[in-house]
């Protein structure tokens, strides 16, 4: 680890908390660039919430070498609970804007409530940098030039879920949560697909937690078709399907295979049911192999004694995508300054370069293929790297208006 990266844990942090917690007495004019964070604190996204924000703050500690100040300026960040609610979360994004002077937004964790932001950030003339909310209307047909994205989006989960499942004579049921993630995500999947088939697609309340009828509708439309048969679960927060699925022993009863993507260890629990299961995944500290993932996993480990999850990766990305612009524009907050220096911009984060795109400002990013591994050491099913799908291995569609 370079000598700029050791410094004291404790200090920064203590640092992160001060920012946090400035009062507007304490506000400096011109000697602040003021950050507010809005994410589900509290509801059904909380657990994304709360990983979004403890990779922001350890992101802003590595990419300012724990200063948190760039440029001279204090690095002042401001929490905002939308608590999965998009009305709840307009109006604070644009009390951020308003009233708490914010330079900038990060956020949400929900697509719903991100795409209730976006108009947000047009209206007020800035940057909202959408982690982790997926949805491809966010830099989509939504899309404004504020909207910048460090999270991946839907097409890339589905492009990149396709590489496992697009083959001959592969059949596939697909079971999403009924809002823009999973629609957006099903629809995204069916235009990667070239030669495998979409038989059914059943859409089930994002608060669900009865299967039943669900998975013998997906059965009905699965078990009678030749060749290989395939649940694909597009599906975040809430309970989450698997054990349901695991508990009917679809593939001993009926040839039927259960896919799906990546997801946080909690989730990835239930993956110990499916062995050789098959994906691709935004992020699993053990496969990428760069200095920042080996700096994130060494501190959060160092913290909080477990590995940095999912959405910690995607917290600590977004501040190093903030702090790299605000470097360029030697600490100048201005939007037009800010659009031009991000617009194609490189950075470096825990799963390597992301660049991005100058069309909608997606992130181009890479993806991982994976197969589980059942390993007694660990309480969930091992994403084991099958290969990493670079950005340019996926055409990932622009679909905005520009």
């Amino acid at each position: 680890m370079p000598t700029s990266r050791r410094f004291s844990l404790a200090a920064t942090l203590s640092a992160a908390v001060l920012a946090t917690l400035a009062s507007p007495a304490t506000w400096a004019a011109g000697n602040e660039i003021r950050i507010a964070h809005v994410y589900s604190k509290t509801g059904p996204l909380e657990a994304y919430g709360k990983q979004t924000q403890t990779g922001f703050m350890m992101g802003l500690e590595y990419a300012t070498g724990g200063t948190m100040t760039v440029a001279g300026k204090k690095l002042v960040v401001i929490e905002k609970d939308d608590q999965g609610k998009p009305d709840v979360g307009k109006g604070l994004l644009a009390a951020a804007y308003g009233d708490d002077k914010a330079d900038i937004a990060v956020g949400p964790s929900s697509s719903g409530v991100a795409l209730a932001l976006l108009p947000v950030a047009e209206e007020y003339k800035k940057i909202l940098l959408v982690e982790p909310a997926v949805a491809d209307a966010i830099t989509g047909d939504k899309w404004n030039k504020y909207i910048f994205r460090t999270g991946r989006n839907s097409s890339q989960d589905a492009i990149s879920n396709a590489v496992a499942m697009d083959k001959p004579g592969v059949n596939i049921a697909m079971l999403a949560q009924d809002y823009a993630f999973g629609r957006d995500g099903v629809k995204a999947f069916k235009e990667a697909l070239k030669t495998a088939k979409i038989v059914h697609e059943e859409y089930l309340p994002p608060n669900t937690t009865d299967f039943t009828a669900g998975i013998q509708r997906l059965v009905d439309a699965l078990k009678d078709k030749p060749g290989r048969k395939v649940i694909e679960v597009v599906w975040a927060g809430g309970t989450p399907p698997y054990n349901a699925l695991a508990a009917q022993e679809l593939q001993k009863r009926y040839g039927i295979e259960v896919a799906t993507g990546g997801n946080i260890l909690p989730a990835m629990a239930s993956y110990k049911n499916f062995p050789g299961m098959e994906g691709a995944t935004y992020y699993y500290f053990g496969i990428p192999k760069n200095p920042a993932n080996e700096w994130l996993v060494a501190n959060h480990y160092k913290k909080f004694q477990n590995p940095p999850d999912f959405f910690t990766a995607g917290g600590m990305s977004a501040a190093i995508a903030i702090v790299e612009a605000l470097k360029k524009t030697n600490g100048d907050v201005d939007t037009n300054k800010l659009i031009k220096t991000m617009e194609g911009m490189s950075f470096d984060t825990p799963k390597g370069k992301m660049t991005f795109r100058k069309e909608d400002h997606q992130a181009m990013q890479s993806m991982y293929h994976f197969k589980v591994k059942v390993d007694p050491a660990f309480p969930w099913g091992v994403p084991e790297l099958v290969s990493e799908i670079k950005p340019e291995q996926m055409a990932v569609p622009i679909r905005n208006k520009r």
